[in-house]
Order: structure tokens, then sequence, then C-alpha cells
């Protein structure tokens, strides 16, 4: 049987997708015209990673799916490969989506570091093996690090701003749906 969707989570929806809208502007703005030493955090993934262990509906997957390929195309990677990656990912995160509710922050944290981990890890032997240019390995570990550190601080503004708070077992939508 479909799930119903309450106001509430068209409304969660509909802010998510201009968030991820907005920081992938903010991504693609030049603040600077000298070339950094400096990679920053990939928040478009830890957002949407934070939004898929807290409350995964929220995040339907075809969402996570569109976005991550646009960036693709935008960012000018290969079309489609740290897309389904990050979808592989999401829906991992998904289907544990229980096991989340009870776990402390480090636990989930140690694990969100693992899957981030193990997605950059099989887009590198992907592209090694199809020969593809790839970003140098010192910034590519920057840049995972800074994604890791910046999953609490993302949780944090997710939790404050938005609203978004794990969901407890039990708990019903407005028409009686379990979540």
């Amino acid at each position: 049987m479909a799930e119903q969707t309450d106001s509430k989570t068209w409304v969660r929806r509909g802010v998510f997708v201009l968030l991820a809208f907005a920081l992938i502007v903010v991504d693609l703005v030049p603040l600077d015209m000298r070339p950094s030493l400096w990679v920053s955090p990939d928040l478009l993934l830890a957002t949407t990673l934070v939004w898929v262990v807290r409350k995964p509906n929220y995040v339907p997957v075809l969402v996570v799916a569109v976005f991550m390929l646009m960036t693709d195309f935008l960012f000018m990677r290969p079309p489609g490969l740290w897309a389904a990656l990050v979808v592989i990912l999401t829906e991992v995160i998904r289907r544990q989506n229980r096991d989340f509710r009870n776990m402390p922050l480090l636990v989930e944290w140690g694990t969100i570091a693992f899957g981030i981990l193990a997605i950059t890890i099989a887009n590198r032997i992907v592209l090694a093996i199809v020969m593809a240019p790839q970003a140098p390995l010192a910034l590519t570990l920057i840049e995972i690090i800074a994604t890791i550190l910046a999953y609490p601080l993302v949780l944090f503004v997710a939790h404050v701003i938005f609203g978004v708070t794990r969901t407890s077992p039990g708990e019903v939508g407005s028409r009686g749906q379990v979540l």
C-alpha cells in the first residue's frame, strides 16, 4: 500500500530542494580568482546524508539522483558515476534507518564517514579503470576529511534551523501513517 505524505513532509522536501540549489550555486560561484590550496567540504553530500539519516521520507531517491546527476554535469565529473554511488549510499542508509534511530552520535558519524570513504574509493577505482582524469589524491583526501568533519556541523544546522530530528520509534504522520 502506498504511503500518504502530509503537507509537512512536502514542505520539508521543498526546503531540501531549495537548500540543495543554494549549496550548488554557492559551490559554483567563484569567491577568489586565485587557485586555492584548500578544498571545501562537499556540503551537498553531507546535507543529503544528514537528511536521509534523520528523516528519510523528506528526501526521495529521485531527488537525490537528480541533484547528484546535475552536480556531475555542472562540476564536469563523469556523468552518473558519483550520482550512482551517492544513491547507493543513501539507499543503504535508508534501509538501516531503524538502526540509526538509537545510534549514539559518534557511531552515526563513524558509519557516515565509512560510507563517504567507501564511495570515494569506489569512484577513484572506477575512474582509474577507465583511465579518466582524476583530481590529485591529496585534494581528494582533504575533501573527504573536510566533509566528514563538517557532518556534525551540518547535523547541528539541520536540527536547529530546519527542525530535522531523528524519527522516533512509533512516530506517525498527520494521517496516521507509521514513519
